[in-house]
C-alpha cells in the first residue's frame, strides 16, 4: 500500500465523476499523446488550456508510447495536465518497464511518481510491442497483461488510485483473423456484424475469441477496475452491441465510448487497416471520394463523427471520449454540432499540427512507406536490430536502422 503524501491537490476518482449526470447534453474527455519535439510540447500545452477551457472536458487521457518509448515524457506531461486543472488520466502500460534489474519496478516508480503528483487515475494496459518487433513479448519475470498491472495497482496501492480498462468491440486486433472465402460464406450473424474488409481481405474476431476476450475482460473488471474505454469504432451499432454484452456477461461497469476524429484520409485509412477496424461500405465509399481534397475530409469528419455521436447519445451514453490526435478541430465541430459547445470551430487555430506527430510515429512498421538513399518504398519485415527489409521497385532491400525515415 503506498503510504506517501501528495504534495499538490489531488484529483478526485473518474469513475466517481462518471457516476454523476452531465449538467448538459454529455461530458466531454479528451485524449492526448506525447509529441516528438519540444515545440510540439509546448504547443500541445497551450491546445490542452484552451480544450479544457472550451469544452470543460471531464477528464484528459495522456497515452504511453508504444514499447514504453515515452514513459518519461507521458508521465511529465500527465503531471503537468494535473498541475492544470484537469482531472488526468495516465495510461500505463507493461512494456519495456524493466528498471534497474527489477521488471516491474519502472511500473511501480511511475505509480508513486503519478501518486506523489496528485494524479488519482489510471488506464492499465498491456501496451504494443517495442521497437523493431511486431509481437509482443513479456519480459522475464514482468506483467504478461493488462490484467497482471490491475492486479498489481490494486495488491500495491489499494483503493488510492481509479483504474480503467480498455475494451475492444470489434474483437481485439492479436484475436482478429484472416478468414477464407468458405469462412466468409459461412460467418454467424454476430460475425457478420463486427467484421471489416481491407484490400479485399475479410477479417473477424470468431465467436470463439470473441467469448475468449469478454471473459477476459471481465476478469479485469473484477479484478479492480472502475470503467471500461473502447477501441475507436466507426460504426455505432457494434458500440451498442459490444455494451449489451458486457451486461451479459455481468460487467456492469460503464463503458465509455472511444471516438476517433476523422481528420485526414492517409490517417483513417492507416489506422483502420493496422487495427482491423470494421468501416461500413458508405463511409468508406464517402471517404475515397474525396481522399484528394483534405478541407472536405475534415468537414465530413465533423458530419460523420456527429452523427454516431447522436446514435450513442440516443442510446443512453453520457460520456464521449475523443481521441484528438492533438489536435482540435473536428473535435470542436463535432461538439458544437452537437450543442454541446457553442462558436468553437471558428476558434480552432491548427497552425501547429506539423508539430503534433506522435513519438512512436517515427518508428516504421510492417506496411509502412519509407525513403533512404535507394528512393522510396514498403516495408515489409522490421528485424530486431531494426533493420527494415522494403520492397523498393519490386526489390528486397535490407536497410539498417537510421538509414532509412518513415513517410508521414
Amino acid at each position: 500500500m503506498c503510504s506517501a503524501t501528495a504534495t499538490n491537490a489531488v484529483d478526485p476518482k473518474i469513475i466517481d465523476l462518471l457516476n454523476k449526470d452531465p449538467e448538459g447534453l454529455a461530458h466531454v474527455s479528451l485524449e492526448y499523446f506525447p509529441p516528438r519535439t519540444e515545440q510540439g510540447v509546448k504547443n500541445l500545452h497551450a491546445r490542452m488550456e484552451r480544450m479544457l477551457t472550451n469544452t470543460k472536458c471531464l477528464y484528459t487521457d495522456m497515452t504511453w508510447g508504444a514499447g514504453g518509448s515515452t514513459a518519461e515524457l507521458s508521465l511529465e506531461l500527465a503531471l503537468h495536465a494535473q498541475k492544470t486543472g484537469h482531472v488526468s488520466n495516465l495510461h500505463l502500460t507493461c512494456t519495456n518497464m524493466e528498471k534497474d534489474g527489477d521488471p516491474i519496478k519502472g511500473v511501480h516508480d511511475a505509480l508513486q511518481a503519478a501518486f506523489d503528483g496528485g494524479i488519482r487515475n489510471i488506464v492499465a494496459l498491456r501496451g504494443d510491442p517495442q521497437e523493431g518487433e511486431n509481437e509482443w513479448t513479456a519480459t522475464k519475470g514482468g506483467f504478461t497483461c493488462a490484467l497482471d498491472l490491475v492486479k498489481y495497482i490494486r495488491k500495491e496501492f489499494g483503493d488510492d488510485f481509479g483504474v480503467s480498462v480498455a475494451g475492444y468491440p470489434e474483437g481485439h486486433p492479436n484475436r482478429i483473423s484472416e478468414l477464407t472465402e468458405d469462412e466468409v460464406k459461412s460467418m454467424s450473424e454476430s460475425e457478420l456484424s463486427r467484421c471489416c474488409t481491407h484490400d479485399g481481405i475479410t477479417y473477424v474476431c470468431k465467436d470463439d475469441d470473441y467469448k475468449k476476450e469478454m471473459d477476459y475482460l471481465k476478469e479485469k473488471v473484477d479484478a479492480g477496475a472502475d470503467f471500461i474505454i473502447t477501441q475507436m469504432f466507426f460504426d455505432a451499432e457494434v458500440f451498442k452491441t459490444f455494451v449489451e454484452d458486457c451486461r451479459t456477461w455481468g460487467i456492469n461497469c460503464p463503458v465509455v465510448p472511444g471516438l476517433m476524429c476523422i481528420n485526414a484520409y492517409p490517417g483513417f485509412k492507416k489506422m483502420t487497416k493496422f487495427c482491423k477496424t470494421r468501416v461500413p461500405k458508405a463511409l468508406e465509399e464517402k471517404m475515397d471520394s474525396m481522399k484528394d481534397d483534405a478541407d472536405a475530409i475534415k468537414k465530413f469528419g465533423v458530419e460523420y463523427g456527429a452523427e454516431v455521436c447522436r446514435t450513442l447519445l440516443d442510446s443512453g451514453v453520457k460520456i464521449l471520449h475523443f481521441y484528438t490526435l492533438n489536435l482540435e478541430k473536428v473535435v470542436y465541430g463535432i461538439t458544437d454540432e452537437l450543442g454541446i459547445t457553442s462558436g468553437l470551430t471558428e476558434q480552432s487555430n491548427e497552425s501547429d499540427a506539423k508539430d503534433m506527430v506522435a513519438v512512436g510515429s517515427a518508428w516504421a512498421r510492417a506496411g509502412d512507406t519509407i525513403k533512404c538513399s535507394a528512393g522510396q518504398g514498403v516495408v515489409k519485415e522490421i528485424k530486431s536490430d531494426g533493420a527494415a527489409v522494403v520492397e523498393i521497385d519490386g526489390k528486397d532491400v535490407q536497410l539498417a536502422k537510421g538509414s532509412y525515415e518513415k513517410v508521414f
